[in-house]
C-alpha cells in the first residue's frame, strides 16, 4: 500500500478551500468538503481518486471526528435539557425516521434494515449549521436558539444509540428475537463496562499521566488515541460499530471528568487532527461515492425522501413541541434550524454503504438530501425569526 502523495497533496487542498468557502457563505465545511468530491472526484470530472491508503486515512479521521463530537457533547446537559428541547429532539427524529422509513421499504421495496439507515439519516440534524447562523442572527440569548442547540445534542446522541443497535442486527445476520435480545444484552454490557472504566479508571489514569513532568503533550496525545482505539476495538468485538466507542470515548474525556485544563489542551489537539486534517479526507472520498446517475433513474425516490424528511422535520418538531406552551409558531421555526444534516447523517451513510446495506443510489440520494436539506436552514430559519420578531413572539431566555 502506497499512499500517493500528490493526489492526498490535491485532495486536502481542495477540501480546505472548498470548506472555507462554504464557512463563509454560512453553511457548515463538510458542505463544500462532499461537494467537491463529487466535482473532482469520479462522479464528474475525474481529477481525483480514492486508494487504499486513502481510505485508511479516511477512516482515522472518521474515529477522531467522533471522538471530537463526544467530547463537544456535555452527558450533564443532555440530563439539564429543557421540556422543549427534549421534544423537540424526539419529534425531529422521530417523525422524519418514520415517514422516510415508510417511503423507502414501502414504496421503493427496500430491505427494512435500509429503511432503518435512510430513517436514521433523516432524523438526525447538525450543530455545526445552527451554531453558525445563530451567531450570524444574534440569536444565542433567544428560547428559540437554546432549544435547537439542546434538541441537536439530543437528536445526534439518540441517532447514534439507534444506529449501534441496528448495526448489531446487521451484524447478526437475522432479525429474530432472540437475536434482538442477544444485541440488547451484549450492548447494555458494553455501555455499563465503558461508562464504569470512563468514569471511575480514565479520569485516575489520565491524570497520573498528566501530572508525570517527564510526559508532555505528544505523550498525552498518545494516551488519548490509545484510549479512543480501545474503546473502539471493544465495540467492534461486541458486534458494533467502532465510531460508536470512539463517541463513547468522547463522552469520557470531558472537563468534569477531567478537569477544565486537561479536557481543554485534549480538545484542542483532536479538533485540529480531525476537523483540520482527516476528517476532511473522509468528507470528500465520500464525495467520490456519489452517483449522480440517481438524478436520472431515482429522481421520484430522491424528491421524496428530501420532500419527506424536511417536512417530517419541521412538521414533526412543531406537533411535539406544543405541550411547552410557547405555541406552533415558535416549534416551526425550531424545525426549521433543526433541518440541517452533516457528518453524522453521513458517516451513517457512508458506513451503510461500506457494510453492503444500502445500494450505491440509496447512498448518493442520502448526500444529496444532507446537502439539500442544509442549504434551506438559512433561508428558512432567517424567514421564520423575521416572521416571530413581526409578532412579537422572539422570547429572550
Amino acid at each position: 500500500m502506497e499512499l500517493d502523495l500528490l493526489n492526498l497533496l490535491i485532495v486536502l487542498f481542495v477540501a480546505w478551500g472548498a470548506g472555507l468557502l462554504a464557512s463563509r457563505l454560512g453553511y457548515p465545511a463538510v458542505l463544500g468538503e462532499l461537494l467537491v468530491g463529487i466535482l473532482l472526484g469520479p462522479p464528474l470530472l475525474g481529477l481525483l481518486h480514492g486508494g487504499e491508503a486513502l481510505a485508511v486515512l479516511a477512516e482515522v479521521g472518521l474515529l477522531l471526528m467522533m471522538l471530537y463530537i463526544g467530547m463537544e457533547i456535555d452527558p450533564a446537559e443532555l440530563g439539564r435539557a429543557s421540556k422543549g428541547g427534549i421534544l423537540a429532539a424526539l419529534g425531529g427524529f422521530i417523525t422524519p425516521f418514520v415517514l422516510c422509513y415508510l417511503l423507502v421499504v414501502y414504496g421503493a421495496g427496500l430491505t427494512p434494515l435500509a429503511g432503518v439507515f435512510v430513517g436514521v439519516a433523516a432524523g438526525v440534524t447538525s450543530l455545526a449549521t445552527k451554531s453558525r447562523i445563530l451567531v450570524d442572527l444574534q440569536l444565542l440569548d433567544t428560547r428559540v436558539a437554546h432549544v435547537m442547540m439542546a434538541g441537536a445534542l439530543i437528536a445526534d446522541t439518540l441517532a447514534l444509540v439507534v444506529f449501534a443497535g441496528v448495526i448489531g442486527v446487521a451484524e447478526a445476520g437475522t432479525i429474530s428475537a432472540t437475536e434482538l435480545v442477544i444485541v440488547a444484552v451484549k450492548a447494555l454490557a458494553y455501555f455499563a463496562v465503558a461508562a464504569a472504566f470512563g468514569l471511575k479508571v480514565l479520569p485516575v489514569v489520565m491524570r497520573r499521566i498528566a501530572d508525570l513532568k517527564a510526559v508532555g503533550g505528544p505523550a498525552l496525545f498518545m494516551a488519548l488515541m490509545l484510549v479512543m482505539l480501545l474503546y473502539a476495538e471493544t465495540a467492534h468485538l461486541v458486534g458494533m460499530h467502532g465510531i460508536l466507542g470512539a463517541f463513547l470515548a468522547g463522552l469520557f474525556l470531558r472537563e468534569s471528568v477531567l478537569g477544565r485544563t486537561l479536557s481543554q489542551e485534549l480538545m484542542h489537539r483532536v479538533r485540529d487532527v480531525s476537523i483540520g486534517f482527516l476528517a476532511p479526507v473522509f468528507f470528500v472520498t465520500a464525495g467520490f461515492a456519489v452517483s449522480l446517475d440517481v438524478f436520472r433513474t431515482d429522481l421520484a425516490l430522491l424528491i421524496g425522501l428530501v420532500g419527506l424528511a424536511t417536512l417530517g422535520k419541521v412538521i414533526g418538531t412543531a406537533l411535539f413541541y406544543l405541550p411547552t406552551g410557547h405555541g406552533w409558531r415558535e416549534g416551526t421555526v425550531i424545525g426549521f434550524g433543526m433541518n440541517g444534516r452533516g457528518a453524522v447523517e453521513i458517516i451513517v451513510a457512508q458506513i451503510a454503504l461500506t457494510m453492503g446495506l444500502i445500494t450505491a443510489e440509496v447512498f448518493s440520494i442520502l448526500v444529496v438530501m444532507a446537502m439539500a436539506t442544509t442549504a434551506l436552514v438559512p433561508l428558512t430559519l432567517k424567514w421564520g425569526v423575521a416572521w416571530l420578531r413581526k409578532r412579537g413572539e422572539l422570547a429572550r431566555s
